[in-house]
């Protein structure tokens, strides 16, 4: 028996109507537009509605990458929701999409890999298609951040912003698909990115809430550190896990935290910053969700044809990173 190859069949995303503007935050914090735009290049992000949930962007998102595939919700396998802002602790987000979505035949779970989540999530889908457990997965990240943010921290709220992508793998054609990963991750940085009081350790209570730790904190010169550091290595990393030379790849899509962390990457890895796919400036740090609605944008734009490689990368909280190295298997209008 031929090994199965896994790869994309479909994508899809979903940002929230609402555009909050680097103009906008300079009535509600001390920033201004040009300190946002020089440091990080966002120049607005989408807010989620108070009534707007996780799950409500990920529907969305996910509906369109299942009519994008062409795969009924009941042919689905495994939904893998990769998320830090889940509507609830318990039950898992990707349970509620279970439903939501029809998809009454997919065993479902969250997954906690913070911005690199999405990669750590296609992974797992790949391995399940690969050895013929199962048919259809649906990965999906998302994140309401505005929900778990201090607006009245300059340093943190000018940076994230809320959204969800969507991708359904499956069974491709040979030689094309997931070629390598790399995962990783280095828990000594676990305090650099988090949010105190939000689980068993501290629990949330009047008095953490009162000092405001309900909230993300991020040591902001670590993680920036540690991100110009890992983003290039671990693409170098999947490459020559896939036997390929980075002079191979013909897009880079990385995770959209700040420029000048993509351009560090991009010019590690020598590729040109037209081939790598930017929309940070719209969108800000969606965390989950950065990769794949960068990757569905452009997958929709016509950015990408058959054959093309690929590569998507990833570092987050835990502190974590990933990436992988794939052969487009789309039809250019398909």
């Amino acid at each position: 028996m031929s090994k199965i190859s896994a790869g994309i069949l479909g994508t899809g995303y979903y940002v929230p109507e609402r555009v909050l503007t680097n103009f906008d935050l300079e009535k509600m914090v001390q920033t201004n537009d040009a300190w946002i735009v020089e440091r990080t290049g966002i120049h607005e992000r989408r807010i989620a509605a108070p009534d707007e949930p996780v799950s409500a962007l990920a529907q969305r998102a996910a509906e369109m990458a299942l009519a994008d595939a062409g795969v009924a919700a009941e042919d689905l396998d495994l939904i893998i929701m990769a998320t830090l802002t889940s509507d609830r602790i318990i039950p898992s987000t990707a349970c509620v999409l279970q439903d939501r979505l029809g998809a009454k035949h997919a065993a479902a779970f969250d997954l906690s890999a913070a911005c690199s989540g999405f990669v750590y999530a296609a992974s797992i889908a790949a391995q399940f298609i690969e050895s013929g457990v199962y048919r259809h997965v649906l990965v999906i990240g998302g994140e309401t951040l505005s929900k778990v943010i201090d607006w009245t921290d300059r340093n943190t709220c000018i940076l994230f912003g809320d959204g969800a992508g969507a991708a359904v793998f499956g069974a491709v054609e040979d030689g094309y698909g997931m070629r390598a990963f790399d995962l990783g991750s280095d828990g000594s940085g676990a305090d650099a990115l988090d949010i105190p009081s939000s689980g068993s350790l501290c629990p949330v209570t009047p008095e953490t809430i009162e000092q405001r730790l309900n909230f993300v904190h991020m040591d902001g010169k670590a993680v920036f550190r540690f991100a110009t550091k890992v983003m290039g290595k671990t693409v170098e990393t999947s490459l020559h896990r896939a036997g390929m030379e980075r002079e191979e790849l013909d897009y880079l899509v990385p995770h959209q935290a700040n420029i000048r962390i993509i351009q560090a990457a991009a010019k590690r890895l020598a590729m040109p910053m037209e081939k790598v796919i930017i929309n940070i400036h719209h969108y800000g740090n969606m965390s989950a969700a950065s990769i794949p609605v960068a990757l569905a944008e452009a997958a929709h734009a016509h950015r990408f044809k058959k054959g093309d490689n690929i590569a998507l990368a990833g570092f987050g909280a835990g502190l974590t990173w990933a990436s992988c190295i794939m052969k487009w298997a789309k039809e250019e209008n398909g």
